[in-house]
């Protein structure tokens, strides 16, 4: 079996600020290559831990371990493996093009003029941005200007790349977008760090996720394992009949009730056909059917709401 090598290692971090608990002794390793989100409310800690990862701020207590070096002490080697895009657009020097921006953010890790320009190419043509390479920020849309953080974030070629909520404000061609560039990219090897608010793009993309809220982890793992671990997939079978008082379905969980039938399942397991069948023979009517599967939203809610109380 091949062994699992970390990419992230957050140990015992605890950041407090002047009437602010940010991050309560937070401990989680992230895998190398694996495609992990950081979820939970605003206010949640997710920010202030990646903002560690990133150098940018200095835990109160414990430490971050990237690729074996300590995120504070060895800021400038860690530096050079960390690719940012940050939420907010700090486009700077925007009296540059938007190709001069990716080479003059190139200088920063010490690539050659030469070499930085090829690479601002490579990206812009591969984000669709070979067009605009001459245009200033502001004349970019709001999508190209979230296709250029991400650009500016790659330019070194980082082995780990931290996305802070990068397709909020997005329209849904541009989440998409923004989806399969970040899929394509963990598929080529990199470690993806994913702070978000929309779940559905957490449950689509990532292998696992952690759930905080007011500092402290509350859960981690797979989306699906989280999610059926406290919720169930479920038919509601809605009755232009009444059913019969004797009706028995053997072997089978259901309820009842206000002229709807209820049970676990999905459309596609036998058991919820064989409930068909039965309604069928016993001459009830089904005016409705509907199914709904369980999803993260409900148990991030579950978990911070219950939290919060």
């Amino acid at each position: 079996m091949k062994a699992e090598r970390i990419a992230i290692s957050f140990q015992h971090l605890h950041k407090v600020y002047p009437n602010v608990l940010a991050v309560k002794d937070l401990t989680l390793d992230i895998q190398q290559g694996e495609f992990f989100g950081l979820l939970g409310p605003n206010g949640a800690g997710k920010t202030t831990s990646i903002q560690v990862i990133a150098g940018l701020v200095k835990p109160t207590s414990g430490q971050v371990i990237v690729n074996g070096l300590d995120a504070v002490r060895d800021y400038r080697r860690v530096h050079r493996m960390v690719g940012v895009m940050p939420q907010e657009e700090v486009l700077d020097s925007w009296f540059l093009s938007v190709r001069e921006i990716l080479v003059y953010n190139a200088g920063y890790f010490g690539i050659p003029a030469r070499e930085a320009g090829r690479r601002a190419d490579e990206l812009l043509e591969r984000f669709d941005l070979g067009e605009k390479r001459s245009a200033k920020v502001s004349e970019l849309s709001g999508g190209m200007k979230r296709r250029l953080l991400l650009a500016k974030a790659l330019i070194h070629n980082p082995e780990i790349l931290i996305l802070d909520e990068p397709t909020a404000g997005a329209d849904v061609a541009l989440r998409r977008q923004i989806w399969q560039l970040m899929s394509e990219l963990n598929a080529q090897g990199k470690t993806i760090l994913l702070t978000t608010h929309y779940l559905e793009e957490a449950e689509r993309l990532c292998e696992r996720v952690a759930i905080l809220d007011r500092g402290e982890l509350l859960a981690v793992g797979p989306p699906a394992e989280l999610t059926r671990s406290s919720h169930r997939d479920f038919v509601e079978i809605e009755l232009a009949s009444s059913a019969p008082r004797d009706l028995k379905l053997p072997g089978l969980n259901y309820t009842v009730e206000n002229g709807k039938l209820r049970l676990a399942g999905t459309l596609e397991d036998e058991h919820v056909l064989e409930v068909l069948n039965a309604l069928a023979r016993e001459g009830v009517k089904i005016s409705a059917i509907h199914a709904e599967r369980a999803r993260l939203e409900d148990v991030f809610l579950e978990i911070t709401q219950g939290f919060r109380k």
